[in-house]
């Protein structure tokens, strides 16, 4: 299953929390990186599905595997409305030197309440909390 319905974001939504994971949360989740396997084992223990932005999904991709499909059985592949790409692009205005995909991640996040965003990415999504101070970013 590619992509999960938009129950699992307003079940998180209602609990108060949100998981974001970025390219570089899935790029290690594949390598089997304790730290991200465990962080993802226990948002899924605690019953949250973790949100992928779709954009997210299609730069981490390089064509099937099992280890790729059980990671996205596992997640909730969010499309890109009007509101986010909104949000990303103002981000992308406001936090010179931000990429597209690093800022449509912190606006996926914020548009939700904030919550959490697991990321290899630390220095660029750090400068991004600056426009979107609801998220708080982990590194992996």
């Amino acid at each position: 299953m590619a992509r999960r319905d938009a129950r699992g974001t307003e079940k998180a939504k209602e609990r108060g929390v949100t998981f974001t994971f970025d390219t570089g949360m899935l790029i290690a989740l594949e390598r089997r990186k304790q730290r991200a396997t465990e962080a993802f084992r226990n948002i899924i223990r605690r019953g949250f599905l973790p949100i992928v932005p779709a954009v997210v999904y299609a730069e981490w991709w390089r064509g099937r595997n099992d280890v790729r499909e059980d990671i996205v059985a596992a997640v909730i592949v969010e499309d890109m409305p009007p509101t986010l790409c909104r949000a990303a692009g103002e981000a992308l205005a406001a936090v010179k030197g931000s990429t597209l995909v690093d800022a449509v991640v912190m606006a996926s996040a914020a548009l939700r309440g904030g919550g959490i965003v697991y990321t290899s990415d630390m220095n660029d999504l750090r400068r991004l909390r600056r426009h979107f101070p609801s998220v708080l970013v982990i590194p992996v």
